[in-house]
């Protein structure tokens, strides 16, 4: 399946969290989750993108549901448009804001995003298959040898993180990219299922 016709199945999804259907777009850091995300924002026609970076911090890399829910989550359940604090990781504090309108889809976008405690405010939960060895070799070329310290601390709070509460087991769909940049989509393990119908069965397997 690919991005367009994974897109233009969206519309049989359930609204997740009010009226909204929440994506979670999900992988290892520098696998290429922001640019997924990027790319199905558009073809969904322009979706909000909500990025768990601006939620972040140096001292809470991962500690950001509560932020989330309180800004993002709470209204957009209750049917209204949301605003959200943005970090500047230069200054190392909150500097600015984001709106987040109450729109049919929202895409959700970083590490953890299909985490246990925000799968039931999830219509679907996609996992970006690249390897953690790959995706820091990935994440390094981008930032830069100056920021390797920054990586290693980051590499150890992840593995730590999907250790405990891991999101592969539970995607909805696993997202494969080619070299040519382009996305093909599979069905994942999706325990859940059970409980709700795979959303990759629309498509067929």
């Amino acid at each position: 399946m690919t991005l367009t016709e994974m897109a233009a199945g969206m519309d049989g999804l359930a609204p997740s969290c009010g009226r909204t259907r929440l994506i979670a777009v999900d992988g290892h850091a520098g696998a290429g989750k922001t640019t997924l995300a990027r790319h199905l924002a558009a073809a969904l026609g322009g979706s909000p993108v909500v990025h768990t970076d601006d939620l972040a911090t140096h001292e809470q890399p991962f500690d950001w549901t509560g932020r989330l829910a309180t800004q993002v989550l709470g209204p957009l359940g209750a049917g209204r448009g949301a605003v959200h604090e943005v970090y500047d990781w230069h200054a190392r504090r909150f500097a600015g804001e984001q709106t987040v309108d109450a729109a049919p889809c929202v895409v959700l976008e970083g590490v953890g995003t299909g985490r246990a405690a925000l799968r039931p405010h999830l219509a679907l939960v996609l996992w970006l298959e690249v390897g953690p060895a790959e995706a820091r070799r990935r994440g390094l070329r981008r930032d830069g040898p100056e920021l390797t310290p920054f990586w290693t601390g980051w590499t150890a709070a992840e593995d730590a993180h999907f250790a405990a509460d891991p999101t592969r087991p539970y995607a909805d769909l696993l997202v494969h990219q080619d070299q040519e940049g382009g996305y093909r989509f599979t069905p994942g393990p999706a325990p859940r299922a059970a409980q709700h119908p795979n959303p990759a069965d629309r498509y067929g397997r």
